[in-house]
């Protein structure tokens, strides 16, 4: 496992799956055996991911990644570290002959992550990349929706997600690393998120046919871990509309300079000819044309409609275990037992170049298709 010690890789690699898949006793097989992960910690700072393995019990620890990719026993290489830097982890790691799984985006360009899809294809390695949103319970209701039938024909989708991401320069300390809002060192929100929205749509809406995007960084002055003012210039917010196979029209607003007034920090409507939703990361609402009520437009006197009570919460008639731990454990059953993956290389080389697209629509202010990809 290597970038654990950064807020993702930590959290919810580390300590929500790898750590409590251990604690319940391993991953369940078809057969009714169990995979216990054995992970050794790799990190650039020895002392850091010793102290990770001693605070989790986990006894294997180094910062030489060179000599962990050697050992035969580790199967699989996890990496949650700099974007810029994973292609190369990857293909370093693919020659060892380990299978990959890795967070997204998987490259800073779409040539990169279509080199590596490729390179594990040839080697016969299996692969996966986190789509962790497919498995929010919020979403994880929406599909149930969509499966039951219940929009009839969807047509729209609008997605609202981020929230304020302090300057760092009055007394309230930035809640994410710099290296964010810097274009040199793999920063911007387009990258970063459009890949999400890549497989979120894919899956669950219909798949991207193109795109136009534009982006924006409304904060250019910033301050870092360390108290010093840089120039943020990666985009700090994204505007991106998108055409889904089957006339379904989708748009996402991204932002990390937005003051949250929505049921929470991501929320997707979902809008067909006989209901709608609306979910947030865990909660779902919907409105059925049945119960569709008839709002009149009266500028000259106050709003008497509670508009957020006319819709119905979804409830939880399932228990939803965290979504990267769902994953990690779909991805060891595939790993070790053949179970169904649809989560490859070439899933995360589309968001990149998803996000490619974006940026280059944004440069050229116009829209563009998007091309289907193979390896």
């Amino acid at each position: 496992m290597h970038g654990v010690t950064g807020r993702m890789g930590l959290n919810q690699h580390l300590v929500r799956s790898i750590v409590a898949i251990r604690a319940q006793g391993g991953v369940v097989l078809p057969n009714g055996d169990r995979v216990m992960p054995d992970p050794i910690l790799v990190g650039r700072n020895a002392e850091k991911v010793a102290a990770l393995g001693r605070q989790y019990g986990i006894e294997r620890t180094t910062s030489d990644l060179a000599a962990a990719l050697k050992n035969p026993d580790d199967t699989i290489f996890f990496d949650a570290a700099t974007t810029q830097a994973r292609a190369d982890l990857i293909t370093q790691a693919i020659a060892a002959g380990k299978h990959i799984y890795c967070e997204k985006p998987i490259a800073d360009t779409v040539d990169k992550a279509l080199a590596i899809a490729r390179l594990a294809k040839e080697r016969g390695i299996k692969h996966g990349v986190v789509q962790d949103k497919l498995f929010l319970p919020g979403l994880r209701k929406i599909a149930k929706l969509k499966e039951a039938g219940f929009f009839g024909r969807m047509f729209s989708v609008r997605g609202e997600f981020g929230y304020w991401v302090f300057e760092g320069d009055w007394g309230q300390p930035a809640q994410r690393p710099s290296w964010n809002y810097k274009l040199a060192e793999g920063g911007g929100i387009i990258l970063d998120m459009l890949c999400h929205w890549r497989y979120v749509l894919d899956n669950l809406f219909g798949e991207v046919k193109a795109v136009s995007c534009l982006g924006a960084t409304h904060i250019p002055s910033r301050v870092d871990e360390t108290g010093k003012t840089y120039v943020a210039d990666a985009d700090d917010a994204a505007y991106a509309t998108f055409e889904l196979e089957g006339g379904v029209i989708a748009h996402m607003n991204s932002s990390w300079c937005v003051r949250v007034r929505r049921d929470d920090l991501v929320t997707f409507q979902v809008d067909g000819t006989h209901g709608s939703a609306v979910a947030g990361l865990s909660k779902c609402w919907t409105q059925h044309r049945v119960n569709t009520p008839r709002p009149i437009w009266n500028p000259d006197v106050p709003q008497t409609m509670n508009f957020y009570d006319q819709w119905e919460e979804v409830p939880d008639n399932f228990e939803y275990d965290n979504g990267f731990k769902i994953q990690w454990e779909n991805f060891i059953r595939h790993v070790v037992a053949d179970g169904p993956w649809a989560h490859g290389l070439l899933e995360g080389a589309k968001g990149v170049q998803l996000a490619e697209l974006g940026l280059k629509s944004w440069q050229e202010r116009r829209w563009l298709d998007v091309p289907k990809l193979t390896v």
